[in-house]
């Protein structure tokens, strides 16, 4: 039997692209019961085929009788060009197929960047000018749009400027750095969120519920294994429909095998005893022994069973939650933002959530390294001092040592950064410095300062009590000025300045 395409959208090209036929909404919606009954995966079975099906992504989509604009773009049937944003399992390539199946005499190309090229756009293009003649629309869905070259997305700029194509390009990375400036304008930005546990229990029973892993039903399978599933799945739909139908092969797998059918019964009979005995005399009689006794029926044969779903086959199927991290997109400055602010919010259980999310996601540790080394002087300072000691040794570590073992140095300085107490005064002190002169200009040193023989009657601090010197060390335009100010949190040099400055006769 020859294998379904997913959506059957018409002839391919060479290059990847299909081409709808004419009546769109029922070609798609054909397409997708076709294939309801076919060996396709779980999660193309299971694929959404109106907005009502679909499950999450309410801040865009609303209630089913909201007017949203993507809502009331696909009501409408006359869908503009846009931009869908978000992580993988999220429905982007769902939430595209309904909106051109929803399209109003419009044809539905779809294109791959990873394939495709500034050659398949311009033959879309073509095809797209043909049916404008006819007076139909093209719906283009271009899958990894992120992909495409800065000269391969200005292709596409005439087309969706004067709406000769209708864009819908779906990426898992951040548009608004992946996307060149000219397509954006010309399109609408919908951040797709991925789906939380409680959206994928639901996906999951229903899955069960429509009898796409018949035998098993809600029944068969361990709620805990259902919420472990949907809790591990990363908010990846086809990730965790894909576990749900492995697990469901294992325990079927263990529920067939050769087993024993044992029936215990009763059993009556008659036995009939003759006794002769023959010795001096003869002694004969004759005795009916009637009695009832138990026997084991057994029939060796081999059984098929459903086998329950249970939370260890839920595990195996998993094997290791999947870590949503790209090193150079949204996930990296995400996740290292979120570590420098729970690190400089004191939470080393946050701290350590953070690393491990970035290790284990491939991060340089190098990188880390360095935003340690950062944050130990601009969010503690001299509250402690040898927070930036600990950080540089880690760094030093990382670059000695590397992975897997300098893991051990980055943990031990995230705690210690974390737990170390917090004080930006440095940070803040510089900043000072740094706005005076940018307003006010670099005044020149006291003569006194000043280097190579210019400088007259410099006072050496050495030679005067407590080593403290009493010469104006500011240019006079700033002699006033305090920019280092520490707080409670650093006592220490709090202390000392004010100390120093009252012996030099600085005031406050």
């Amino acid at each position: 039997m020859n294998a379904q395409p997913l959506f059957d959208l018409g002839e391919e090209s060479p290059h990847g692209s299909r081409e709808q036929p004419a009546d769109s909404a029922a070609a798609l919606a054909g397409s997708a019961a076709a294939l309801a009954g076919a060996t396709a995966p779980l999660a193309a079975r299971m694929r959404p085929e109106t907005l009502e099906d679909l499950i999450g992504q309410e801040h865009l989509l609303g209630a089913p009788d909201s007017s949203t604009p993507l809502r009331a773009a696909v009501r409408a049937g006359r869908p503009h060009s846009m931009i869908l944003h978000g992580p993988p399992g999220s429905g982007k390539t769902t939430l595209a197929r309904i909106i051109a199946a929803g399209a109003h005499d419009a044809a539905f190309e779809e294109l791959s960047a990873v394939q495709a090229g500034r050659a398949e756009v311009r033959e879309v293009i073509a095809r797209a000018g043909e049916r404008r003649r006819a007076g139909r629309g093209t719906v283009l869905f271009l899958d990894e749009i992120h992909r495409f070259n800065k000269a391969q997305q200005d292709a596409l700029l005439p087309a969706v400027e004067t709406g000769l194509i209708t864009l819908i390009g779906a990426t898992t990375e951040n548009p608004r750095f992946e996307v060149v400036g000219a397509l954006l304008s010309r399109t609408r930005i919908y951040e797709l969120r991925e789906l939380t546990p409680p959206d994928l229990e639901e996906l999951l029973r229903r899955a069960l519920r429509r009898g796409q892993l018949a035998p098993h039903t809600e029944q068969t399978v361990a709620a805990a294994a259902i919420e472990l599933i949907a809790a591990r799945s990363g908010g990846d739909a086809r990730l965790a429909l894909g576990a749900l139908e492995l697990a469901c092969a294992d325990a079927a797998e263990a529920g067939t095998g050769t087993g024993a059918d044992t029936d215990m019964g009763t059993s009556t009979g008659t036995n009939t005893d003759t006794d002769t005995d023959t010795g001096t005399g003869t002694d004969t009689g004759t005795g009916t022994d009637t009695g009832t006794g138990t026997g084991t029926d057994t029939d060796m044969g081999t059984g098929t069973g459903t086998g329950t779903v249970t939370l260890a086959h839920a595990e195996e199927a998993l094997q290791r939650p999947p870590v949503h991290y790209d090193k150079g997109a949204d996930h990296h400055y995400d996740t290292i933002s979120a570590w420098i602010k729970a690190t400089r919010g004191s939470d080393p259980d946050a701290s350590l959530y953070y690393l491990a999310v970035m290790l284990e996601g491939g991060e340089d540790p190098r990188f880390i390294a360095r935003r340690m080394v950062i944050l130990a002087s601009e969010d503690i300072g001299n509250a402690d001092p040898q927070a930036l000691t600990l950080a540089t040794a880690a760094a030093a570590a990382v670059d000695h040592v590397g992975l897997p073992e300098c893991r051990y140095a980055l943990a031990q300085a995230a705690i210690y950064l974390s737990l170390a107490p917090k004080s930006d005064a440095a940070g803040r002190a510089l900043g000072a410095a740094c706005e005076h002169v940018r307003e006010r200009g670099a005044h020149p040193p006291p003569v006194q300062l000043r280097s190579g023989g210019r400088g007259h009657g410099y006072e050496n601090p050495h030679t005067r009590p407590g080593h403290l010197s009493s010469q104006q060390l500011l240019p006079d335009s700033a002699a006033r000025l305090r920019f280092y100010l520490p707080d409670e949190a650093e006592p220490g040099p709090a202390a000392r300045i004010a100390e120093i400055r009252r012996r030099r006769g600085l005031g406050d």
